[in-house]
């Protein structure tokens, strides 16, 4: 399906304040210190002022602890919850486990959209294809900042897929407390880099999720690193390596690997519908000397003002995708010059007019609170009832220490 026309213009750019905070900071070089300009009837008034001033500045620095404080904090509920069903669920079959898992898992991702959509503002367009009816489908993307997984929940929740998205996940991630096993858990799955890439585990898990009908929206970024224009040493040894292997050289994008989307594939070529080739661009990611920028972190992301992202999808059936690893590889580089020529014309257009978007209509779409809130009150809700009595705190304090210290075991021994 394409997308329709473009919804209209809005939104803002990079770090730039809100108009409320706007005029508080155009007020600090006015006399007095407010809005407006207004001399003080006394000079003893423009205390007060810098102030409150200071106060609002502060505020709006510290904008990204409320969301910080509220999903880390609901962690130890949401565990709670997904083991006393896992617990509840052993002997049952693993489809009923791991349709009330999807559930559980939108459940939480629901919420955290709510503050990366909703309470940030951001706007999102959208181009190119993007199917409204859930697929089994490998995602594939850029790799640029550590919202890019929020992204991907993005786009499945406007697919009602949100509940199905799994990753696959460097190896050092799975150290996190609670978060890295129950990404386990759920689907994901940890791959080390080159030679110590392990094919046969992942081909296993790929298996066992397609024996128990698990849906899979599986999120690969086969950069295996993230882009940083600012790490020039990493960008010039990946030209360099594209150059030696006969590939054309990329500006925007790192050379991609090939092993972890070839053995996705070729384990699931069958239960696959197609393959999404995503890319994206943060708006506000130039400098004043028309250089890209690094993207915005995930705290960045929730304390500044937010920028649009731009996302291209491209919806590639499975019939039109390599099966042979040689010729994969050679048409995996080939997409990623499809987005290198996308994010050029993003950044670097000389025609101003077609700078900060991407070729072709646009769509500007907009999350409903219906989605997203009522998690955030359910799981806001738990948790602050159980941090209410004594025996609630006790528990939330043991899930954080021995949920880690568990979580930690158990992916140790799997690995």
């Amino acid at each position: 399906m394409r997308l329709g026309a473009e919804a209209g213009a809005g939104g803002g750019g990079g770090a730039r304040p809100g108009p409320v905070i706007g005029r508080w900071l155009r007020a600090a070089g006015r006399p007095g210190g407010v809005p407006g300009g207004e001399q003080p009837a006394e000079p003893s008034a423009r205390g007060p002022g810098k102030m409150l001033l200071s106060l609002v500045l502060h505020m709006y620095s510290m904008r990204c602890v409320l969301p910080a404080a509220v999903l880390l904090g609901t962690a130890p509920t949401y565990v709670l919850a997904w083991g006393a069903w896992r617990l509840l669920s052993a002997f049952l079959p693993s489809r009923f486990y791991q349709a009330v898992d999807d559930r559980l898992y939108c459940i939480y991702q629901s919420m955290v959209l709510f503050f990366f959509e909703n309470y940030t503002g951001v706007q999102i367009l959208l181009y190119g294809d993007l199917p409204k009816n859930k697929e089994n489908i490998i995602y594939l993307a850029n790799h640029q900042s550590t919202v890019d997984w929020i992204i991907a929940d993005i786009l499945a929740i406007r697919q009602n897929a949100l509940g199905h998205v799994r990753y696959v996940l460097k190896d050092g991630l799975k150290w996190l407390p609670l978060y890295g096993c129950y990404f386990s858990q759920h689907g994901g799955i940890y791959v080390k880099r080159s030679a110590k890439f392990n094919e046969k585990d992942m081909r296993n898990k790929l298996q066992s999720y397609m024996n128990a009908g698990t849906p899979m929206y599986l999120v690969i970024f086969p950069e295996g690193t993230r882009y940083n224009p600012e790490l020039t040493k990493v960008i010039s040894a990946s030209q360099t390596f594209a150059a030696q292997e006969g590939f054309a050289v990329l500006k925007h994008v790192l050379t991609p690997r090939i092993k972890a989307t070839h053995v996705a594939f070729d384990s699931m070529k069958n239960y696959l519908d197609a393959i999404y080739d995503v890319t994206v661009a943060f708006e506000g990611t130039i400098d004043d000397k028309g250089q890209r920028k690094e993207a915005p972190s995930m705290a960045e992301f929730l304390c500044k003002e937010c920028p649009k992202i731009h996302i291209h999808i491209d919806r590639i059936d499975k019939k039109d995708v390599p099966e042979e690893q040689a010729f994969m590889r050679r048409w995996l580089h080939e997409r990623f010059e499809i987005k290198d020529k996308l994010l050029i014309e993003f950044y670097d257009s000389l025609d101003p007019e077609r700078r900060n978007k991407f070729p072709g209509e646009s769509v500007n779409s907009k999350l409903s609170l219906k989605k997203t809130l009522p998690s955030l009150l359910i799981l806001s809700g738990l948790t602050a009832g159980m941090l209410m009595t004594e025996a609630g705190r006790k528990l939330y304090v043991r899930t954080w220490i021995y949920g880690t210290l568990i979580g930690c075991l158990w992916v140790s021994i799997k690995a």
